[in-house]
């Protein structure tokens, strides 16, 4: 095949690394569009363009008037589809691909991640992985979509940043894996809005419950939470929380604490 011309493969890891990258970053001199072309043996231009095009198909960049680079707008297409088609697929065999460029494989590349899967066998096992590494994934392109912040505090350590899901993992296997389905928090904040305790409505502003209103002569209230109460979150680069997915939580998480 002449080199000018893009595989699928090629064209799944330019399509992987478009999810992990801020929009503003999409451009021959980040180091990781660099590290990616050194792998494929391509030019970071090579690669800075073709992560361009997949801007061009991308609805969130098409709304704003933003149409990222033209050329090669099917080829990507047909990648961005298959990706909202069969996310949890694509996603793991991005991974995988993208491993075998690395010279190593899932299991070596994941293996913190992996470490208590070590008495799982056969096909659990295979599922398990997989679950394991596309949420990992999961957490890379939110933490990229939030610029590495806190929707709530502005934390900026990721050490300290957890993706939580709008609808839960086991919820709705159709949008595991949709960049409007996370939200980059904290811990105390992923754990109060995953239990209910706080919510937020479709204008992105933060609720606090009634449970958790019992607690107001509580230093901690005072401290994490008083001053939380109708803030606006903190705006993604680009895929903004599904405003189906807050209300979903408003109904059956967080209206359980009302």
């Amino acid at each position: 095949m002449p080199k000018n011309l893009w595989s699928r493969e090629e064209l799944i890891l330019a399509f992987n690394l478009y999810l992990k990258l801020p929009f503003g970053k999409m451009h021959k001199h980040t180091p990781e569009i660099i590290e990616l072309a050194q792998l494929m043996g391509r030019t970071p231009s090579s690669i800075g363009m073709r992560v361009g095009n997949f801007a061009s198909v991308d609805p969130f960049h098409q709304n704003r008037g933003i149409g990222g680079l033209k050329n090669g707008f099917n080829q990507v297409k047909s990648i961005w589809d298959e990706f909202f088609e069969n996310q949890e697929e694509l996603t793991f065999l991005s991974e995988q691909i993208l491993a075998e460029k690395q010279n190593t494989t899932i299991e070596k590349k994941y293996q913190k991640e992996l470490s208590d899967f070590s008495e799982l066998k056969g096909e659990t096992k295979i599922r398990a992985v997989k679950t394991r590494v596309n949420q990992s994934f999961f957490r890379q392109m939110v933490l990229a979509n939030y610029s590495n912040k806190c929707a709530v505090t502005g934390i900026d350590i990721p050490e300290l940043l957890l993706a939580g899901h709008i609808i839960p993992w086991s919820q709705n296997e159709k949008e595991r894996l949709n960049p409007e389905n996370g939200i980059c928090f904290s811990p105390l904040y992923d754990k109060a809005f995953e239990n209910g305790l706080i919510g937020i409505n479709t204008d992105y502003k933060i609720l606090l419950s009634s449970n958790l209103k019992q607690h107001t002569s509580k230093s901690y209230y005072e401290q994490h939470f008083k001053n939380i109460e109708g803030q606006t979150i903190i705006q993604p680069q680009s895929y903004l929380p599904n405003k189906s997915f807050l209300e979903w939580h408003l109904d059956t998480s967080f209206g359980n604490r009302i």
